[in-house]
């Protein structure tokens, strides 16, 4: 059995069929004071989180059944919690599937589990960028910053905790180029540790949503050899 911890903690729900890797996973994050529970079942994951509201999800891409892929779909359709996924194949189109449902992050197993704590820790600790109650515009792309929505033409995009906080990141500044290093410093924390082209995945799921064809982009413009910036006038 995983450790339990009181409710009032922040719940970290481990989705994974390997019960010595949860245990490990569980034991570690209980001693830095997590509640945690956990499941091999996806199908129960999605449900879990309905009923827990856990803090963060840490999500095995390759579960049986319903895998992770489409544990996450399903989970971005009522939730904002944090999503680990974990893969056991490090190909990059793995990656690109897993965080194009919405993960916030992804580790390559074998893995160090206090790694994992510390980015569990990490994404908890995020900032968000210091915008409330405030709309910004450019051109057809609105950003509100008190109701954390972005909206393209009078309508609502639908995009995840770290894609709006990428978005707003990039907007507080408009005109300023913005290097991946910078993104991940606000967006995820300074002690978040990992491949920073995390960033990039992100940044392509988002030109798809708000239709920014980076070839003749509107407002997200790739500044090579440093990062992204948000157009002045898209």
């Amino acid at each position: 059995m995983v450790p339990r911890r009181v409710a009032a903690l922040p719940t970290v729900l481990v989705v994974d069929d390997e019960a010595p890797l949860v245990r490990l996973i569980g034991e570690y994050l209980h001693r830095e004071g997590f509640s945690v529970d956990a499941t091999d079942d996806g199908s129960e994951a999605v449900q879990m989180v309905h009923d827990l509201e856990p803090a963060v999800v840490i999500l095995d891409l390759g579960l049986p059944g319903m895998d992770g892929v489409e544990v996450c779909r399903r989970i971005r359709t009522f939730s904002d919690c944090f999503v680990i996924m974990l893969t056991a194949r490090a190909e990059e189109v793995d990656r690109l599937i897993g965080l194009s449902v919405g993960a916030d992050d992804y580790v390559t197993k074998p893995f160090s589990p206090r790694e994992l704590v510390l980015r569990v820790r990490a994404m908890l600790r995020r900032s968000r960028p210091g915008h409330e109650g405030r709309r910004h515009r450019v051109g057809d792309l609105v950003i509100d910053a008190n109701a954390r929505e972005v909206w393209l033409e009078d309508r609502q995009v639908e995009v995840t905790r770290t894609e709006f906080e990428l978005l707003a990141a990039l907007i507080a500044e408009p005109g300023t180029a913005k290097s991946r290093r910078e993104l991940i410093t606000q967006v995820w924390g300074d002690e978040w540790i990992g491949d920073e082209h995390l960033v990039d995945v992100h940044i392509g799921n988002l030109r798809r949503k708000i239709q920014d064809d980076p070839a003749e982009s509107r407002f997200i413009q790739t500044v090579r050899g440093v990062g992204y910036k948000l157009r002045m006038r898209p």
